[in-house]
């Protein structure tokens, strides 16, 4: 079995980095922690960590959290979905919200649990995805503020996460306008304007994001130090927090170009023939994932010299190149991962999940 490796000092690395950064700067932080998938071995680690507070998207996941710390903050981050109201106001502290009938909605359930329900009302900056319009603003916050049980705790926004939109001081200088219009017109003084994300840290690295952006969410940034501006990796972070290790079921020398009519395999793809191919043959190993678990465009080879040919549904294909002598049935190969590939593979149960000390 294919199995994904988390690396405590790695992941402590990154969060000392990360709290360091944002303790010197007095802003509040939490960490994201959806890429996880709710995989309790993992939400165990983030929270040893010390964080106050965890966000995520599914309120199954907070459930779990609540479970393991239920003094850590919880945070919803989506508007909620009116058939959740219940388990929001549960197992979620804070929510984020962009429609007033539904904090209306969490008030009732929020009166009917006696709890009190902190809300954050996303502005809309452009990048399409959640928050209302900012000259909305004013009355959507007349409509929610004097609801019983509901404590409106922020204004924030989300860039670059559907049209990638990237952040910019103008947008943030809008944001904090907008703070200062509700604190004024209502004499209320909102605690945090969260429009802090990974993709916002190079901006604070370069001394160019506003002082008034006072809490941060992150989650890429914490797992694989990313800039999410450059592409590269943030100086002092590490990249391979996670990494996959997959076992090498076949070896074969094989030709290069497959043998018989073409078709569209189970993926619709068909296969493109380079006629300077014809007669070549190489080495290939077969491991034992494929697309069910991981798109292989998000994987990175730890050995430069590998490439990945194709997958199946359940079986990868390498080109082993010049390494072709250096691997046996049975050897695992490694692979650091993308975002998006670490998301797929910890929402996979035919994935095995563990924890290095290392």
């Amino acid at each position: 079995m294919a199995f994904l490796k988390l690396y405590r000092q790695k992941l402590k690395a990154n969060y000392d980095f990360l709290d360091k950064l944002f303790k010197s700067r007095d802003i509040e932080w939490a960490i994201v922690t959806k890429l996880l998938c709710g995989t309790e071995i993992y939400l165990k680690e983030v929270l040893k960590l010390g964080i106050p507070e965890v966000c995520d998207s599914r309120v199954s996941n907070l459930r779990k959290v609540k479970e393991i710390n239920p003094k850590v903050q919880t945070v919803y981050i989506k508007p909620p979905a009116k058939r959740s109201i219940k388990e929001i106001v549960e197992y979620a502290d804070v929510s984020f919200n962009s429609e007033s009938s539904t904090i209306r909605l969490l008030s009732a359930e929020a009166v009917r649990q006696g709890k009190k329900h902190k809300v954050i009302i996303m502005i809309e900056l452009g990048d399409l995805r959640e928050g209302i319009m900012g000259e909305h603003l004013i009355s959507f916050y007349d409509a929610v503020f004097e609801l019983p049980n509901i404590e409106v705790v922020g204004i924030g926004s989300n860039l670059n996460c559907l049209h990638g939109v990237m952040p910019s001081q103008d947008k943030f200088v809008i944001l904090s306008l907008y703070k200062q219009l509700i604190d004024a017109k209502f004499s209320k003084s909102i605690p945090w304007i969260t429009g802090g994300t990974s993709v916002v840290i190079p901006m604070l690295l370069n001394n160019t994001l506003p002082a008034s952006i006072n809490h941060f969410r992150v989650g890429e940034t914490l797992f694989f130090g990313a800039d999410l501006v450059s592409g590269k990796t943030i100086k002092g972070m590490h990249d391979d927090v996670f990494r996959l290790f997959s076992e090498i079921i076949e070896i074969t020398e094989k030709p290069v170009v497959p043998i018989g009519e073409l078709a569209e395999n189970p993926s619709g793809d068909v296969f493109e023939v380079d006629e300077s191919d014809y007669g070549r043959k190489s080495y290939r190993a077969i491991i034992d994932i494929g697309l069910l678990d991981i798109s292989p465009n998000y994987l990175i080879p730890d050995d430069p010299e590998l490439e990945i040919v194709n997958a199946s549904s359940d079986m990868l294909i390498l080109n082993l190149g010049e390494s072709a002598g250096s691997y046996k049935v049975g050897d695992l190969i490694s692979f650091k991962l993308k975002y998006m590939g670490a998301l797929g593979l910890l929402n996979s149960y035919y994935i095995e999940k563990v924890v290095s000390d290392k």
